[in-house]
């Protein structure tokens, strides 16, 4: 029983500094994880209860709210103490009600003091009981998706605005899902069949995507410990940050600058295309993230990276007009099309947030613009999903730029699966699609005088 105190113990103490810091989830948890030293059987309940009751805050909050309103002045470490329980009652099939409610109890009689443990027994109590209050009251469909899915109303009015009721619900059900994680092979050291082969030896459960030629699906374990992963056979990157690289048509010995490349996902996938050919320079604001995308190119064994530290909008002004074959602006963006991977993430985020975020988007567009060759391709992705930061920042570039135009062949360069999706220069890829993250790609082309 210890071991499984302690869980609940650390995941309760998580759940408290992500709540008052605004801190990331998936940081913490890696640094519990290491610090507490929790065994090995226990990671995978503690990264449950975290991200779990994470996820469906809302959902909690709203089943909650009728057992303590008589309590108003409960302390945050309450609160979150019946959040974590009420989720594994409600959505862990495994635990059974009773040991879940013992260990609330446990906890709150160790944490506050014998009237505090009375008061969390009587609510779970009081709830097992009862039953869950009824969604059904909520006819406003957009409150309803709010609620159910626990997703801020500003956001999903937002979204059904741009894509309707029904693909809203769609993509904020898959948010509550964990994402699969994808690899992708260096190609240019092993082929996918043989990096397949290799890892299923180690005893990882893998295969091929659907989707592209070079990715791979991870069913179970961490494919940042296997030996594929430590002699840069593959990196760890989603799919549709994939795509980017299909995307610009990259030719061998091209100079392609990459100008928001940490952590280097996109870098290291242009170089392999590259076929260590050509140079690709990679910049980023933090010297620290500079480091991790050099480290990146030597574990993958690429020599045609250039990695350095710089404010992308000042690149204008760094680097000669007119002197580079192919431009990714992989723009700070919002994170909408991730959220899978960081729950916490959507009850930070504001709506004035994405009109910021805009004004940065354009002013990096205005500055790499100038660098780009006359026929060079400009490709510009964000992992996000919202119109303000995508579409309408590549309509108002376009309008400021008519040096600039669409690329139509886009579609040509991108796999099969994704093609449906893509209308003239653009794709919107929603996480429910392909199950991958939500991405945006634009490509646009420098017309020749």
């Amino acid at each position: 029983m210890s071991k499984k105190k302690n869980v609940r113990d650390s995941a309760l103490q998580l759940l408290e500094t992500i709540e008052k810091n605004q801190a990331y989830s998936n940081l913490l948890l890696n640094n519990a994880i290491e610090k507490n030293e929790i065994n090995p059987i226990d990671v995978g309940l503690l990264t449950e209860l975290v991200y779990g009751t994470l996820q469906r805050k809302m959902t909690i909050d709203f089943y909650l709210k009728p057992f303590i309103e008589k309590n108003k002045k409960l302390q945050s470490w309450v609160i979150n103490l019946l959040r974590m329980t009420l989720y594994q009652m409600v959505y862990l099939d495994k635990i059974p009600e009773r040991a879940a409610i013992f260990e609330a109890v446990e906890i709150a009689k160790r944490r506050g003091h014998k009237g505090i443990a009375s008061l969390v027994n009587g609510v779970l109590r009081s709830i097992q009981r009862n039953g869950l209050p009824s969604l059904d009251a909520i006819t406003d469909p957009a409150e309803r998706i709010s609620i159910e899915t626990s997703h801020p109303l500003w956001l999903v009015r937002r979204w059904v605005n741009q894509f309707g009721v029904e693909k809203t619900r769609e993509m904020c059900e898959v948010n509550l899902t964990a994402p699969l994680q994808t690899g992708r092979v260096n190609l240019t050291r092993i082929s996918r069949d043989e990096c397949l082969d290799l890892l299923e030896e180690e005893g990882f459960e893998v295969e091929p995507s659907p989707i592209l030629p070079e990715a791979i699906k991870c069913l179970r374990g961490n494919l940042a410990s296997s030996k594929a992963f430590k002699y840069g056979l593959l990196t760890i990157q989603d799919e549709s940050s994939m795509l980017v690289a299909h995307a610009l048509g990259i030719k061998e010995e091209e100079v392609i600058l990459d100008a928001c490349a940490a952590p280097g996902g996109k870098t290291t996938h242009i170089a392999e295309k590259l076929a260590n050919s050509g140079k690709v320079i990679s910049l980023d604001l933090h010297e620290h993230k500079v480091k991790l995308i050099s480290e990146n190119a030597e574990r993958l064994g690429l020599e045609n990276i250039e990695a350095q530290k710089m404010d992308s909008r000042e690149a204008a002004a760094q680097f000669e007009k007119e002197s580079i074959d192919r431009v990714l602006l992989d723009a700070p963006c919002s994170g909408l099309g991730v959220m899978r991977r960081k729950p916490d993430m959507k009850y930070t985020k504001k709506e004035q947030d994405l009109s910021q975020l805009q004004t940065i988007q354009l002013s990096l567009l205005q500055s790499v613009a100038p660098l780009l060759k006359a026929g060079g391709t400009l490709v510009y992705s964000t992992c996000t999903v919202d119109r303000a930061e995508n579409q309408e920042v590549m309509e108002e570039f376009l309008r400021e730029h008519p040096e600039f135009e669409g690329d139509t062949t886009f579609a040509e360069r991108m796999p099969e699966t994704i093609k449906p999706l893509i209308s003239g220069y653009d794709v919107q890829i929603l996480p429910q699609d392909f199950g991958s993250d939500g991405f945006y790609i634009a490509c646009l082309r420098k017309k020749v005088e």
